[in-house]
């Protein structure tokens, strides 16, 4: 059997060397300024008291990584925001911390990697990421997918969560609805519509597969619940297919036939599919 392969292809043990990660020293923390291009932008006050909390019993266990001083002897965090924030919370003057030289997307590629290891950021702080490290600093879809242990066709399907209207983020962000639900949304045919749909998505409590078919006028609305659910077992086949191609993939069995339906969401989606099926076959 082959190796089985991480979630995350890289890692930080390959984005920090052995030196670094050795080399832990204790720092100032008002030393250590924040970086405002890494990913996580949103942290949970409760998380951060109860992260504080520990912190006064154990001490930081975890060193920060952080950027060589520049002129006025600050060094600039590149992971660790949470435990920065909760250590300054805790009442602590000095961290441990590891030095690491890394450029701004070198610095936001380890930030994304930890977080993305943690299942630290919702979908849209991923999405932003993503579309900076592309943006910003050149990289295309291929690499950044690369880079992040991720296919590329996820990273595409992210990166379009960046065009849902304001209340649809909202709602994503809060937890009214999940990623698959406002994808789902996606394929509404403006915003007005997409927030109109998101209305009837929460008053009705659809799941994502009736959202689907809300969206697309396949199922009346006022009907929702009457939809016969997946067993666990198309669940699973789904969520393994899924995982495996990187887009949304759905199981309709019959009797004795049913359908596989792989969706695409551009001419350069279709032919990653193509290759990746292709060369499972082969």
């Amino acid at each position: 059997m082959g190796k089985r392969r991480t979630a995350l292809g890289r890692g930080l043990d390959a984005l920090i060397p052995a030196r670094a990660r050795d080399s832990v020293h204790e720092l100032n923390l008002e030393d250590i300024v924040p970086d405002r291009s890494q990913p996580r932008q949103r942290f949970s006050e409760a998380e951060l008291d109860e992260l504080a909390d520990s912190i006064r019993v154990h001490g930081l266990l975890q060193p920060l990584v952080v950027s060589g001083p520049d002129e006025r002897g600050k060094h600039r965090l590149i992971i660790g925001e949470r435990r920065w924030q909760a250590a300054k919370k805790a009442g602590l003057t000095q961290v441990p911390v590891m030095e690491r030289d890394a450029g701004t997307p070198e610095a936001l590629e380890m930030a994304l990697v930890e977080n993305l290891q943690r299942q630290d950021l919702d979908p849209l702080e991923a999405a932003a990421a993503f579309d900076r490290l592309i943006s910003r600093h050149g990289l295309t879809q291929e690499e950044v997918a690369r880079r992040v242990g991720r296919s590329r066709p996820a990273v595409a399907n992210s990166l379009r969560l960046l065009s849902l209207p304001t209340k649809v983020r909202d709602a994503l962000i809060a937890g009214q609805i999940s990623e698959g639900h406002a994808r789902a949304l996606l394929a509404a045919s403006n915003p007005g519509r997409m927030e109109e749909l998101l209305r009837r998505v929460i008053a009705l409590g659809l799941n994502v597969r009736q959202t689907e078919q809300l969206v697309t006028g396949s199922q009346s609305p006022s009907t929702p619940r009457q939809a016969v659910p997946p067993s666990a077992e198309v669940r699973e086949l789904e969520d393994r297919l899924q995982r495996s191609l990187g887009t949304k993939v759905s199981l309709m069995p019959g009797r004795k036939r049913g359908r596989i339906v792989i969706e695409y969401y551009s001419q350069e989606d279709l032919s990653s599919l193509v290759e990746r099926l292709l060369q499972e076959r082969d």
